[in-house]
């Protein structure tokens, strides 16, 4: 490449092999390295060397993309390791619980009750991530559609702990409720959102240890309606933090199996409290120190 000439008041038709220019990427390019560099911020150079500057942008934009693609087929195939495992186990449960129901004697009441709920538990748990999975391929294809109606959010989070109201009594958990003293309305699909709290939820009982206590508070605030939901689990790294609420993202890819999940439960989370107008945030003070979700929605009038 021919070198390209820059005149400066300290050095008149001095010539410079690399220029380096910020774009509106906000990244540096260069081309021909053998040659003195020389940082330009100048509009009018900018545009004596478009072709310069358009090449090395386009090069960029290719190795931004390529190293995205790699990252989701590298998600793409822990997501299916994921998957096969989070129906391996509950599927494995059924069918032992299955083969001590044919082994044992029909009068064994309390036996039979106990491979029943393990059954049922199991089948509930594999309902609710099917339904996980379908919904946001419904929402990143645009095919979700929001049935929309004044509700107490207080009854929507009742709701959410009704149904997993079974999964905090096995594991001890301690539920620790503060409710207003009067509704708080929403415009909104009851029950998208439930499906939202039973995801928080359900993550701060996944990741708190037996005994533990969980906290959840629901007010109204500067015309939001607001929950919170606070566990002492296992917390979320800073460097994870700020992707926590991305598609196949794990508070904490170290964690055992059966507590990782799949890291679909909070991009869901997302999805549909954006789609009704609200935000979702987390706060961790780190690993071992535990977790604050809270969500806001448009208070209805």
């Amino acid at each position: 490449m021919q070198p390209i000439h820059v005149a400066s008041p300290a050095a008149a038709d001095k010539k410079y092999g690399l220029v380096k220019t910020l774009t509106r990427f906000g990244a540096r390019l260069a081309v021909d390295d053998d040659l003195p560099v020389m940082d330009v911020n100048c509009p009018s150079l900018n545009r004596a060397i478009p072709s310069v500057t358009q090449h090395s942008a386009a090069l960029l934009l290719a190795r931004m993309r390529i190293e995205e693609l790699t990252t989701a087929d590298r998600r793409k195939d822990e997501f299916l390791a994921m998957l096969c495992h989070e129906l391996r186990s509950p599927l494995g449960s059924i069918q032992n619980a299955v083969a001590i129901l044919r082994r044992r004697s029909v009068d064994d009441i309390a036996l039979e009750h106990t491979m029943h709920a393990l059954i049922d538990r199991q089948l509930r748990h594999m309902r609710l991530l099917a339904e996980d999975l379908l919904e946001v391929s419904r929402i990143t294809c645009g095919q979700l559609r929001l049935q929309r109606e004044r509700i107490d959010l207080c009854a929507v989070v009742r709701n959410a702990i009704e149904t997993l109201e079974s999964d905090f009594c096995r594991r001890g958990h301690r539920l620790a409720a503060t409710w207003p003293d009067v509704p708080v309305w929403v415009d909104g699909d009851m029950r998208r959102l439930e499906q939202v709290f039973v995801n928080l939820l359900g993550n701060a009982s996944k990741y708190t240890d037996p005994g533990d206590e969980v906290a959840l508070s629901v007010s109204a605030y500067d015309g939001h309606a607001v929950v919170r939901v606070r566990d002492s689990g296992i917390g979320i790294a800073h460097d994870v933090l700020p992707n926590i609420f991305d598609l196949f993202v794990q508070a904490d890819e170290a964690a055992p199996r059966s507590r990782s999940g799949l890291g679909v439960g909070l991009a869901l989370v997302r999805m549909i409290v954006q789609m009704h107008g609200g935000g979702v945030h987390a706060v961790s003070a780190g690993l071992g120190r535990g977790s604050e979700f809270t969500v806001r929605l448009p208070a209805s009038v």
